[in-house]
């Protein structure tokens, strides 16, 4: 059997349909940066060997509203909440300003 490129399923041909409209792009790409955020916050409970509800107390927030956070941070993340989390596992928040993709491609 020949080995090579596996063939597009129908989910495969949606999603690169979709993609190519910019507005779509920019949302998915938007949605994918947020989620990153809660999964950062579960990766480093983890390596604090925390679990949600000893996390959640120690930042003064329920361990429901943690687990929130952590599957879908897009909804009612603040600044605040997340310099809350980031001492209760005793590091700090770190902001960066990185150059979009888009604009690094126009150049």
């Amino acid at each position: 059997m020949k080995q090579g490129r596996k063939r597009p399923t129908n989910w495969g041909r949606y999603f690169q349909n979709q993609m190519r409209d910019p507005t779509m792009r920019r949302l998915v790409e938007e949605e994918l940066k947020a989620l990153r955020v809660g999964t950062e916050i579960a990766r480093l409970r983890t390596r604090c060997r925390l679990s949600q509800g000893e996390l959640a107390a120690r930042a003064g927030m329920s361990a429901p509203n943690l687990s929130r956070i952590e599957k879908s941070p897009a909804q009612n993340l603040t600044l605040g909440t997340l310099v809350r989390l980031a001492r209760a596992m005793d590091r700090e928040v770190a902001i960066r300003f990185e150059p979009r993709r888009v604009a690094a491609a126009r150049r």
